[in-house]
């Protein structure tokens, strides 16, 4: 009797331990910001009722007061993008505006269920668009690529008078499409191809080439510099990419920390992902290990 009711306690002391790891934090929504406007929630068109509430819950959206919401149908895409008008609408996002100087900060709240974009991926495309000072964060409630949360956000900042250029939004989601042609096709690591979009645009702010074998030359650079290796196609998808990118002008310049930031953040990932790894299961057996060795003392 004695040695289950020992047993019993450590199974509870067990449940106490691991219960943190599980649990997941929820907040109050945010106070209305009065000076940029309330977040503009922009739900996919082929969700169900039930989907959208779900990704309302996710996106922290579910008193209607408090976010201007939208729906983005296959129409949007045709208009933003020349998309395809029978695709199918999943991925949502929320739009938060902030003040200058604070970026764009993307965080894909299910990661789990946008299935080929990456937080660093959406950053890099809406930089192109030209979004600004923005904190979006993408949901969806099954598992999709996340391409068409983009034009969402695109529907979320061409209201209430505002406009992104058309032709920056077209090469922005041709720019989302060459990522994920990367990571899915040539095997190259999402974080990896995020990193080297971002450094080919600081090198083209830095070097502002006049010509395409000049981007072409680029490209090559930072190909090298990263040590990836990538088929004649491939390097030729990428040089087309940024020679659109060059005859519209787009100044990477005025992004040049941002760029940083996302480069950062992705070498941050990356390292931090190895030290929670090898301390999170150092911490798992240091707890484990001193249970086992408390119930070895009660029966010495």
């Amino acid at each position: 009797m004695k040695k289950i009711t020992w047993m019993l306690i450590v199974v509870t002391l067990i449940g106490l331990a691991v219960a943190p790891f599980a649990l997941a934090s929820t907040g109050n929504q945010d106070v209305i910001d009065e000076k940029n406007g309330k977040p503009k929630v922009v739900l996919g068109e082929a969700l169900s009722d039930s989907d959208k509430d779900k990704v309302r819950s996710l996106l922290n959206a579910t008193d209607p007061e408090q976010v201007e919401e939208y729906v983005v149908t296959a129409e949007d895409l045709v208009n933003f993008i020349g998309g395809d008008p029978s695709s199918n609408m999943y991925s949502s996002a929320k739009i938060t505006r902030k003040d200058e100087g604070y970026g764009v900060v993307v965080n894909v709240v299910n990661p789990e269920n946008i299935t080929e974009v990456t937080n660093q991926m959406y950053a890099n495309a809406l930089l192109t668009a030209g979004v600004e000072n923005a904190l979006i964060e993408v949901a969806s409630p099954k598992k999709v690529s996340g391409h068409s949360a983009l034009t969402g956000i695109y529907k979320a900042f061409n209201v209430d008078g505002e406009s992104l250029d058309k032709d920056r939004m077209e090469v922005a989601n041709e720019e989302l499409d060459v990522a994920t042609d990367l990571a899915k096709e040539a095997g190259i690591d999402q974080e990896k191809v995020s990193e080297l979009l971002s450094e080919i645009k600081r090198a083209i702010s830095e070097q502002n080439p006049a010509t395409k074998e000049d981007v072409e030359r680029i490209v090559s650079e930072q190909l090298e510099q990263l040590n990836i290796e990538l088929s004649p196609e491939d390097r030729e998808m990428l040089t087309n990419l940024f020679d659109k990118m060059r005859n519209l002008n787009i100044d990477f310049g005025q992004v040049t920390d941002q760029l940083e930031t996302i480069v950062s953040d992705i070498r941050g990932t990356l390292d931090d992902i190895t030290a929670d790894s090898e301390g999170f299961w150092q911490e798992v057996k240091t707890f484990f290990q001193n249970i086992l060795d408390s119930i070895r003392g009660l029966f010495k």
